[in-house]
């Protein structure tokens, strides 16, 4: 019984530690993009202050 409790909880430790480090790679591999501006949004850049300027 305790040896069948040992083996188990070992089994699941280890399908949870691969499952775990396939999601975290397959995260790096995802590339991002960015949507570009349309026409007529405003870029707005932010000082050293914090204050934000329009452009």
């Amino acid at each position: 019984m305790v040896v069948t409790s040992l083996v188990v909880g070992l089994v699941l430790t280890v399908v949870t530690l691969l499952l775990t480090l396939v999601t975290i790679s397959q995260g790096y591999g995802f590339k991002h993009t960015i949507d570009p501006l349309k026409e007529g949004d405003q870029v707005r850049e932010y000082t050293d202050n914090g204050d934000k300027n329009k452009i």
